[in-house]
């Protein structure tokens, strides 16, 4: 009698680039080892594997033991792989030429290292637009797998693969049961199989695709190797029940499956709760551009630095090599946060940032580089930001806030303003350098001390607190637009000007503001003008973002500078009168110096952000936030000016 399901099981296994070695070998242990040896002792039971190429290349090196395993298990077809691209990247936002180069990529090294070309492929993160048809289908790509509720989305059931089209290219999708999948791991393997029996009609075929991830995440009590033990020892015993197969072998079978076109989907449905905006739904991928700065950041120096190499000619292998440093940043969790942090990680999104300064560095032209400033749209919001370039320095400057958010010293392939932060734990916001604040004189007085928590809290985490009664409003620039006074291309200069506000706190002060960046150190010129009728007295506080590797004196020390004195400092310290903070960066072994013309104080605190990892949250450190602090009093008409530096050195 023929069998009334046929049970495709699936595992995917992926560790973003920017991952350490240490990392790499916990997971191992705890899992990919466990389960590859609990499957090699049931031949019976065939699956569908995928590996991201990142975690591939790593085992490969590390532990060239398993790929002698799952070698053994292709050759006895128990293991179908799956290709994909190599570095797990966010498909709909690369462009066409990428999306080939990562496909062909992870293929060729699966053809080479297991002498099969896949067939098939697992989109990172679901992520999916109907465009995605053509290429998958040109890079022989035969079916993909889409979530459920994609499927639902078209009107078809989850039990059924289809065909769907795009510019006349063809392509077949299995539905993976969401409702399945969590009954695996809610459920000992043999109550889901008896439940599935149960469920399906005997007149109707039946194909059902899970990748029990969950399974073995659940019971973290018990060994792993058990774990799989029992899910294995328990679905072997339905063998006369259900057909387990791969999806090739289907694939081979199909006929008169129906058609449909797939909306744009981004699962989140395995993020945790407070990572969620809203209503749990099915977003376009581009969403998460909007929802997160720092993807929308990273995805605009991916396409600049695109553009830069696009630029390369007559250079084949330069163009080849900087653009295979672009892939290894297009991995899907520098874009969004997944249940293993993604873009709240500062490891990947560092990871990322790095290899797209290499591709930048590789697409200069060789010898002496010519300093420049360009006025481009950079971000990709409609309107033009102001780019230093200099030899060993990037500083990237926009008119909403006249604030610099893109900070790369470049001998180091270091960006450091890539930094992260949240609004009262739900809406990612930008951290900046440069970013001004009008506060009240007495913020740092004895009136205040009850309050001072509370704003420190306030202006690292948010860079805002509400206005509540005069006194002690707080005027942030960051929010307002500057006008371009004057763009100097020739001397590396350019001229901001923020008109007053009568809607505002602290309203009737202009302020001007102009950056020069020469010889690796940028310079910011400020004028505070009173055009009010009343006296104007406020701490002025240029905040500074600047996110190291780490923090601690193994990745961080701080050092004062007074004349020939120079003292440590402690993050959380009040610094009195000094001409100057520096910053040694230990493991880049590189100089950061920010100095006045004035003396000043300073506060110097962390901002770090809650990461969620393996169900649990992490307090990571995402950047060091510095206030320099100035008193001023104008009387009406009066200017008064000063002047900081930023010198970086290794």
């Amino acid at each position: 009698m023929k069998k009334k399901v046929s049970l495709i099981l699936g595992s995917h296994n992926h560790i973003p680039f920017g991952t350490t070695d240490d990392e790499f070998e916990k997971i191992y242990r705890r899992n990919l080892k466990p389960f590859i040896s609990t499957l090699y002792k049931y031949p019976q039971i065939p699956v569908v594997l995928h590996y991201s190429g990142i975690l591939l290349y790593w085992l490969e090196r590390a532990h060239p033991e398993f790929f002698m395993l799952l070698a053994d298990m292709i050759s006895k077809k128990q293991v179908e792989l799956l290709g994909g691209g190599f570095y797990e990247p966010m498909f709909p936002l690369i462009p066409p030429p990428d999306k080939i180069g990562q496909i062909e990529l992870l293929t060729t090294y699966l053809r080479k290292q297991f002498g099969k070309r896949p067939q098939g492929c697992r989109l990172p993160a679901f992520a999916w637009e109907q465009n995605l048809v053509g290429v998958l289908n040109n890079c022989g790509m035969l079916y993909t797998f889409l979530n459920g509720e994609q499927f639902s989305l078209a009107g078809l059931p989850d039990t059924a693969p289809c065909i769907t089209e795009d510019q006349g290219k063809l392509l077949t999708v299995f539905p993976i049961s969401n409702k399945f999948n969590l009954l695996f791991a809610q459920q000992r393997a043999s109550l889901v199989m008896e439940t599935l029996l149960a469920q399906t009609k005997s007149d109707e075929p039946c194909v059902l695709c899970v990748f029990p991830e969950q399974v073995f995440m659940e019971n973290k009590e018990q060994a792993p190797d058990i774990t799989y033990q029992m899910f294995f020892e328990d679905i072997s015993r339905f063998e006369k029940n259900v057909d387990f197969t791969v999806p090739l072998k289907v694939y081979n079978t199909l006929t008169g499956l129906k058609k449909a076109y797939f909306p744009p989907s981004l699962s989140l449905s395995s993020l945790p709760e407070h990572m969620r905006r809203g209503q749990l739904k099915y977003e376009s991928p581009r969403q998460s551009l909007i929802d997160y700065p720092e993807a929308n950041y990273l995805y605009s120096k991916m396409m600049f630095t695109n553009v830069l190499i696009n630029q390369l000619h007559g250079d084949k292998s330069r163009k080849r090599t900087a653009r295979e440093e672009i892939w290894k940043a297009q991995g899907y969790d520098a874009f969004y946060p997944t249940s293993n942090g993604g873009i709240y990680r500062h490891s990947v999104r560092k990871a990322a940032y790095k290899v797209l300064l290499e591709a930048e560095k590789i697409s200069r032209e060789k010898g002496t580089f010519t300093p420049s400033l360009m006025a481009f749209d950079f971000d990709l919001d409609g309107k033009e930001e102001y780019l230093f370039q200099e030899e060993l320095i990037n500083c990237y400057v926009k008119t909403l806030g006249a604030d610099v958010f893109e900070l790369d010293y470049l001998p180091k392939s270091w960006n450091y303003l890539d930094t992260f932060s949240l609004d009262a734990g739900v809406n990612c916001c930008k951290r900046a350098s440069w970013t001004d604040i009008l506060a009240p004189r007495a913020i740092f007085e004895a009136a205040f001390v009850d309050r001072i928590d509370e704003i420190k809290r306030q202006t690292v985490q948010t860079g805002f607190l509400e206005a509540g009664p005069d006194e002690n409003a707080f005027r942030f620039c960051k929010n307002e637009i500057f006008e371009v006074v004057e763009v100097d291309k020739t001397h590396g200069k350019v001229s901001f000007r923020l008109p007053v506000n009568g809607s505002v706190p602290y309203g009737n002060i202009e302020v001007e503001k102009t950056y020069q960046l020469k010889k690796s150190t940028l310079s910011i010129h400020y004028a505070l003008i009173n055009r009010g009728t009343s006296n104007e007295t406020f701490t002025f506080i240029p905040s500074i973002d600047l996110s190291f590797p780490g923090e601690g004196d193994a990745f961080l020390r701080i050092y004062k500078i007074n004349t020939d004195i120079k003292e440590t400092i402690s993050i959380g310290e009040v610094v009195e009168q000094v001409q100057g903070i520096k910053f040694q960066d230990i493991k880049n072994e590189v100089i950061i110096i920010i100095a006045s013309d004035k003396l000043f104080d300073a506060y110097i605190l962390p901002v770090r952000t809650l990461c969620p990892i393996e169900g649990e949250l992490i307090d990571m450190y995402q950047s060091t936030n510095i206030m320099p602090i100035k008193q001023i009093s104008l009387e009406p008409n009066e200017r008064v000016e000063t002047e900081f530096s930023m010198r970086m050195y290794h």
